[in-house]
């Protein structure tokens, strides 16, 4: 008798047969080639719509439908089984992100509904049934808005951006905003820290109120001192805060004012719009951005047409010599004095960086700030860093600094030096007083002296003067 007369050995050769050959097409590209193709020939019986959501508007400013479908797909399980995927470290330990590729097609169902999402470059582009359209496209389109209003409730993954030279990638780039400053970790005041914290949370529930008053929904927010007193940590601070994304500008790679605005129509709603050293700028007309662009960036009519739920923070070491206009109430709503270090930021400091609420050198450290000797944030810092391993070493280095190199200046690091100024131009006081006590409650107006005197706005005595 042959092998093919006897059935069990017929079966057993069809299913060592068919084991290899499903084998064979996991383990190469046939099966992957037969359901492109069976979706080409399905393709051929249905006819199908397309909808583009380009990343920028006619008018250049960025699409925020396309950013919540991008977010939509980052979400979806499927991102997993398409053929390009790329994959990027998260902020947590050991977590991995996966991004869509140029050119990747990702598939969703909804209602029954198959969806197609094409990433083209610039553009996420929406394969769908005519069939389904009319059922399906709106429910669908209020389902992403749904699922970003429910992760941007949570804290979302924050960027910074930072301008480049023109080209055809667009003027921005990003990485992980990753920035781990918080306001309880910036050496300033308690109190100090509440005014700001109160303030911002006022600027987030103000949308209503700005929009009656005809104003534009933005803060602005000047910070200035030296080098080295928390400028930096502190914006990273009101992002976190926020959970606002941060757009860093280099004037250096801004070729005009109109470039300036333009950059300015692609940045984003919930961010922080950042020009760090202002002052040298000018002073050293570094940038090719003259004085009265900066200002029509600050409060020109794109601005207002584009600054929605913006914080717009300007650092300077001095504003000395800084032209009055671009200081004055519209442009800029709350200057911040950085200065240097005092007691109360320095326990603040051993607190963050060596873990101490006490110790038996801080009265000596006081004793010395309390003859006059200072040094910034960022050098104190600096030497606990260098000896954490022993908090007593640490403090011994600090105190030899200040001993050798404090500048004897004093000063109060982040002490009790912020004024608000307002927008008083369009408002007509007639009643003196009354009027400036009226104007300050409006606006909700604050402002508290300040130990190190420096030049400001005192805003009784401007308003006074147009009286």
């Amino acid at each position: 008798m042959t092998i093919l007369n006897n059935p069990f050995s017929l079966l057993f050769i069809t299913s060592i047969s068919l084991f290899l050959f499903r084998v064979i097409l996991i383990k190469t590209g046939f099966i992957f080639t037969f359901k492109r193709k069976w979706h080409c020939i399905k393709d051929c019986f249905h006819v199908y719509q397309f909808f583009k959501v380009p990343e920028f508007s006619e008018s250049m400013q960025r699409n925020q439908l396309y950013y919540k479908v991008l977010l939509y797909l980052h979400s979806l399980g499927s991102l997993e089984d398409s053929d390009f995927t790329n994959l990027f470290a998260g902020r947590k330990p050991n977590e991995i992100l996966l991004r869509l590729d140029t050119n990747q097609i990702i598939e969703d169902d909804f209602l029954g509904a198959k969806m197609y999402w094409i990433n083209q470059d610039k553009n996420l582009v929406l394969k769908i049934r005519k069939s389904d359209k009319r059922r399906v496209l709106q429910p669908y389109l209020q389902h992403i808005h749904t699922v970003f209003d429910e992760f941007d409730g949570r804290k979302r993954e924050l960027k910074l951006y930072m301008n480049v030279v023109d080209d055809q990638k667009g003027r921005w780039r990003s990485v992980p905003f990753t920035h781990p400053s918080t306001f309880e970790t910036t050496a300033m005041e308690s109190d100090l820290k509440i005014k700001v914290k109160s303030d911002l949370e006022s600027f987030l529930r103000a949308k209503q109120y700005y929009h009656k008053l005809g104003r534009v929904w933005k803060r602005s927010y000047l910070l200035y001192g030296p080098s080295g007193t928390g400028k930096s940590s502190f914006v990273a601070a009101v992002a976190n805060f926020l959970s606002y994304d941060v757009y860093d500008i280099d004037l250096t790679k801004v070729s005009d004012g109109s470039d300036l605005k333009f950059l300015l129509l692609q940045t984003t709603a919930k961010s922080v719009v950042v020009i760090e050293d202002l002052d040298r700028y000018l002073s050293e007309k570094s940038t090719a951005v003259s004085s009265s662009g900066i200002l029509n960036f600050m409060d020109g009519i794109l601005s207002s047409s584009c600054g929605e739920e913006r914080v717009m923070v300007y650092t300077m070491n001095g504003k000395d010599h800084v032209d009055p206009a671009i200081l004055r109430p519209g442009r800029i709503d709350v200057h911040i004095h950085f200065p240097l270090c005092d007691f109360t930021a320095f326990k603040t400091l051993a607190n963050s960086y060596l873990g101490l609420k006490d110790h038996k050198l801080f009265p000596q450290v006081e004793e010395i700030f309390q003859n006059g000797s200072s040094l910034s944030p960022a050098e104190i810092g600096e030497l606990m860093i260098a000896n954490r391993g022993s908090p007593s070493r640490a403090l011994k280095s600090v105190i030899n600094a200040l001993q050798t190199e404090g500048d004897g200046k004093g000063g109060r690091c982040g002490r009790k030096a912020v004024e608000e100024s307002g927008e008083p131009s369009g408002v007509f006081c007639t009643e003196g007083a009354n009027a400036v006590k009226e104007f300050k409650k409006l606006y909700g107006l604050f402002r508290v002296k300040s130990n190190r005197k420096s030049p400001s706005f005192n805003l009784d005595n401007d308003l006074k003067s147009g009286l």
